[in-house]
């Protein structure tokens, strides 16, 4: 009863984390891109956050999950190595992904806008299955733990969803089209969470939450340094990003201690 009720709970909260896109895709009707500039702190908020957890929970999580098999220095090394191994998967994830550019003279202004916004979708799916594994595998381990990274996850999750209805909704007109796509996208989340479970439920042992935590960190530092500050920085000054980041390390470092 409690393996199933965790399981449940976390795969709530990755849908949770992934349905923020819906919201993103239902406020690029409402909300200019000029007045987005407020979501660069909600940006950096979710990357200190993810910086913060990574370094300073998850790791040492993985370290103390493998250290009872292997050892003090087996586990650090082996933490270490699947922490960038998961820099690195997160990488692979973003060079085998089509680009979202399209050259000018192929298409009219409509039909590139609906195709960058379809590619767009095509690319945050993708990264969303990792996202929604972490959220997942978090919130098994540690209740308060996976509702941080869900709404980490969720936060940086609409402007995602901007993204996708944005060009869509401008191609078309039409705003149920813009919104589902942008929503769709997100629901690569608890997809990714079901899939995992299902593929390393027979594995789910102390062992196995520490390699997983060890990857699924790099790729949350990965998503922080690569997506998450850069976008930021598109939409506020350098300032305001570094106190957003700065808010969030402080927020998760207060609720970890608490909790």
């Amino acid at each position: 009863m409690d393996m199933t009720h965790n399981v449940l709970q976390a795969l709530f909260l990755s849908f949770l984390a992934g349905a923020a896109t819906a919201i993103g895709g239902a406020l690029a009707f409402v909300i200019k891109k000029d007045n987005l500039k407020i979501l660069s702190l909600g940006l950096g908020f979710s990357a200190g956050v993810m910086i913060y957890v990574s370094f300073m929970e998850l790791l040492p999580e993985a370290k103390a999950s493998l250290n009872a098999l292997y050892g003090s220095t087996v586990s650090g090394w082996l933490s270490v190595g699947t922490f960038f191994a998961g820099i690195v998967a997160a990488w692979l994830i973003d060079t085998l992904l089509p680009s979202h550019h399209v050259e000018e003279h192929t298409l009219d202004k409509s039909a590139k806008l609906k195709h960058l916004g379809l590619f767009t979708a095509l690319a945050l799916a993708a990264h969303n299955f990792p996202e929604g594994l972490a959220t997942f595998m978090a919130s098994m381990e540690n209740t308060s733990l996976g509702i941080s990274i869900a709404v980490a996850v969720g936060i940086h999750n609409i402007p995602e969803g901007v993204a996708v209805a944005l060009p869509i909704y401008h191609a078309t007109g039409k705003r149920a089209q813009a919104f589902w796509y942008s929503a769709l996208s997100g629901l690569a989340e608890p997809v990714g969470a079901l899939l995992g479970f299902l593929l390393l439920r027979s594995v789910l042992n102390e062992a196995a939450f520490g390699v997983m935590f060890a990857l699924i960190s790099g790729i949350m530092v990965y998503i922080a340094l690569d997506e998450l500050l850069p976008t930021a920085h598109e939409y506020g000054d350098g300032h305001k990003v570094i106190w957003g980041v700065v808010a969030g390390m402080m927020v998760m470092a207060v609720s970890l201690e608490c909790f």
